[in-house]
């Protein structure tokens, strides 16, 4: 069963469509994210889902029941906001409470609940102290808890981690995933950070202008981007398409191919290409250091710009930097080419997910 089913829903600001006949279903316990840039209609749709905006057009479900016409607090949801919204005068317990005692829980219940909630987001032990003797992190802890306490059947997190630092970020993104797996809500979840995405979902909606570009699971979303906008918002891709694709592919169309799948070699080490490897010369415009990975950027003689990355060694690091300015030969097998077309020497996203 779905937890939550979108049909035919639209959100119009003035002449803005920023949701645009949306059809989606969302399984129980799922991690669901929503990925995109900013308007791209991700967060309308979350606020659909709250009750925190009515809908121009179409039905919002929660199980089997329309919500559409109900009150945020008529909905089985909680929603996590970036700014936590924690009351700063209330311990974290109070905070934790709160929403029990708004539904008239009695006092002995709700105290256990609470004290329940912050040992599952790993906060035994801090329910008397205050907001401000706590890290970003816990307080994102605390907003989590305060949440998770009324037990909803459906958790909406509008990017959540986006106050963190990057350090603390990717530890949450762990957290999350597996708080998830443990209360066993559907999470569902905003973001227009596609490594927080990839790391936490079952599956990703890539929004564009109001609309789904895209369906999938982190590795088929990245793997096989279904069109041009998905593979240069995921990632970091390489496109060949027009008199690049006839001269390198001998075939038209579009391609990407992703950098970590391209080889860099010396001129004198170029393969012959007859064994289905794909052989491009040009020469190296920059090379970026990003500590675990190297970026080398290489205009082809062919005409288009392409990025390789490759891990680096101790031996590999000088080695790449010196390359700047250097002719160079690239590599790739013809089966890490994705077609955008549905043709071409590359498997299409939809035969490769047939």
């Amino acid at each position: 069963m779905s937890a939550i089913s979108l049909r035919g829903l639209s959100k119009h600001f003035a002449d803005v469509r920023a949701v645009d006949d949306l059809d989606l279903d969302i399984a129980e316990g799922e991690f669901f994210s929503m990925l995109g840039p900013s308007g791209s209609g991700k967060t309308t749709v979350l606020r659909l889902i709250a009750g925190f905006e009515t809908p121009t057009s179409g039905r919002v479900l929660l199980g089997e029941h329309d919500v559409t016409d109900r009150p945020p607090n008529r909905r089985d949801v909680n929603t996590v906001f970036q700014d936590y919204a924690i009351f700063p005068h209330m311990s974290v317990r109070q905070n934790v409470e709160y929403g029990l005692r708004v539904k008239k829980v009695p006092r002995d219940e709700r105290r256990k609940r609470a004290l329940e909630a912050l040992a599952t987001v790993r906060l035994e032990g801090y329910a008397d102290r205050r907001p401000h003797q706590l890290s970003g992190g816990q307080r994102q802890r605390v907003a989590l808890a305060r949440a998770l306490v009324n037990r909803p059947q459906v958790l909406l997190l509008d990017e959540p981690l986006g106050a963190l630092d990057l350090k603390l970020r990717r530890e949450m993104q762990i957290e999350l995933k597996q708080i998830q797996r443990e209360v066993g809500i559907t999470f569902v979840f905003v973001t227009h950070d596609q490594e927080e995405a990839l790391t936490m979902s079952d599956r990703i909606a890539v929004f564009n202008e109001g609309r789904i570009e895209q369906l999938a699971t982190p590795v088929e979303l990245y793997e096989r981007p279904a069109s041009s906008f998905v593979a240069g918002f995921v990632g970091t891709s390489n496109l060949l398409q027009g008199e690049v694709s006839r001269t390198l592919l001998g075939e038209d169309g579009t391609f990407v191919i992703r950098p970590e799948k391209v080889s860099m070699v010396a001129p004198d080490r170029a393969p012959d290409g007859d064994d289905g490897t794909c052989v491009a010369r040009g020469v190296v415009r920059e090379v970026v250091y990003l500590g675990a990975t190297t970026h080398s950027v290489v205009d082809l003689d062919a005409g288009a710009t392409l990025t390789v990355s490759h891990q680096n060694s101790d031996r590999s690091i000088d080695a790449a930097l010196e390359r700047r300015d250097h002719p160079v030969v690239l590599t790739w097998q013809r089966d890490n080419l994705v077609s955008l077309a549905g043709s071409g020497p590359g498997a299409s996203p939809e035969e490769e997910t047939a």
